[in-house]
C-alpha cells in the first residue's frame, strides 16, 4: 500500500511516520509532507505530485486546529478546513485514492441537555450543531468530502493527545514544573484520545477496507479537572489543583460543555476496542518519560 501522508509536521502526523517506522509495518510504502514541503492549499502542487506518486490511500492530518484563533482568522480557516479538504476529495475521485481525514467532537453542539440524553457519548449520527468557528469549518469539510467521494474515511477525534506538539497533558507537565498551584475546569466534560491510539486503529480500518465515519476515543467520561488531577497523580507531581468553571479562563471561541465521542461503532462493526483513558494516559506518560 502507497501511503501519503499530510500533515507530516503536527502531533497526529508525527505519530503515524514513527508508528509505522517502530512498528516494522512492512506492506506500508509511507510518503510523508509537511505542510511546508506540501502545503494542501497550493492545489496545483499538490495535484501534480499526487498525480507523479498515484497513492492507494492519502492520510490528511493537515488542518487549522486553533480554535480561537480560527475566530478571528475566518478565511484561513475555512480554506485550510473546507475549501482544500473539497479539493482533496475531487482528487481522491480524479486519482481514485482512499481519503482519510480527522475531523473533531466540536461538530456537536455540546449541551449539558446532551449529556444526559447522550451519557456515553454521540453517536456518528447525532445531529450537528458546532457552537464554534472551527468546529464549523470542521463539519464543511466532512461534507465536502462525503458530497465529492464515497471512497473515504472520517475519523473523529476529541481531545488529541500523544508524544508529540502541544496538546493538555503535555501543558500540564510544563506548568507543573513552573508553579506551586493551578486552576482547571470543571465543567467541561469528554475523553482524551491518544494518538498513538488513533494511528493503531486507523491503519486497522484500512486493513479492513472501512469506508464512511467513525468516532474513536478513550473509554470512560471525565472532565478537564479530572485527567490534570490523574496526570499528576500518575506522575507523582506534587502540585494544588483548584477545580473553577469555564468563566475563570474567557475564550475567543465557546467550548462545548460535553464533547464525548460514543465508540460503540467501530467496536460493534470492527470489534475494536477503546483504550480505557487511564491505561492510555499511563502509556503516554511513560513515552513522555514523565514516570
Amino acid at each position: 500500500m502507497k501511503l501519503v501522508l499530510l500533515g507530516a509536521s503536527g502531533q497526529l502526523g508525527r505519530e503515524w511516520q514513527t508508528f509505522i517506522e517502530e512498528n516494522g509495518v512492512d506492506d506500508i510504502e509511507l510518503l510523508s509532507y509537511t505542510s511546508s514541503q506540501l502545503d494542501i492549499t497550493h492545489y496545483r502542487e499538490v495535484s501534480d505530485e499526487l498525480r507523479k506518486q498515484k497513492p492507494d490511500v492519502v492520510v490528511n492530518c493537515a488542518a487549522y486546529t486553533d480554535v480561537d484563533g480560527a475566530e478571528k482568522n475566518r478565511k484561513q480557516a475555512h480554506k485550510i478546513n473546507v475549501e482544500a479538504v473539497l479539493y482533496l476529495a475531487e482528487l481522491s475521485k480524479q486519482f481514485e485514492f482512499k481519503l482519510v481525514h480527522y475531523s473533531t467532537d466540536y461538530v456537536f453542539p455540546g449541551s449539558k441537555f446532551d449529556m444526559k440524553e447522550c451519557p456515553n457519548g454521540y453517536p456518528e449520527k447525532h445531529p450537528v450543531d458546532p457552537i464554534n468557528w472551527y468546529g464549523k469549518t470542521k463539519w464543511e469539510g466532512e461534507q465536502a468530502i462525503r458530497n465529492t467521494t464515497e471512497n473515504h474515511l472520517i475519523i473523529r477525534v476529541s481531545w488529541l493527545c500523544g508524544q508529540f506538539g502541544n496538546n493538555f497533558v503535555k501543558t500540564m507537565l510544563k506548568l507543573a514544573k513552573e508553579r506551586n498551584s493551578l486552576q482547571v475546569v470543571n465543567d467541561q466534560w469528554g475523553s482524551p484520545t491518544f494518538t498513538e491510539d488513533v494511528v493503531q486503529k486507523s491503519l486497522a480500518l484500512l486493513e479492513r477496507d472501512a469506508k464512511g465515519t467513525y468516532h474513536l476515543s478513550s473509554q470512560g467520561v471525565i472532565n478537564w479537572y479530572d485527567f490534570a488531577q490523574t496526570i499528576f497523580t500518575l506522575s507523582e507531581i506534587d502540585i494544588a489543583v483548584e477545580a473553577v468553571d469555564s468563566s475563570a479562563f474567557p475564550m475567543e471561541a465557546e467550548r462545548p460543555s460535553f464533547s464525548k465521542l460514543n465508540t460503540q461503532k467501530l467496536e460493534t462493526e470492527f470489534g475494536f476496542e477503546p483504550v480505557e483513558w487511564k491505561e492510555g494516559l499511563a502509556s503516554l506518560l511513560k513515552q513522555l518519560g514523565a514516570k
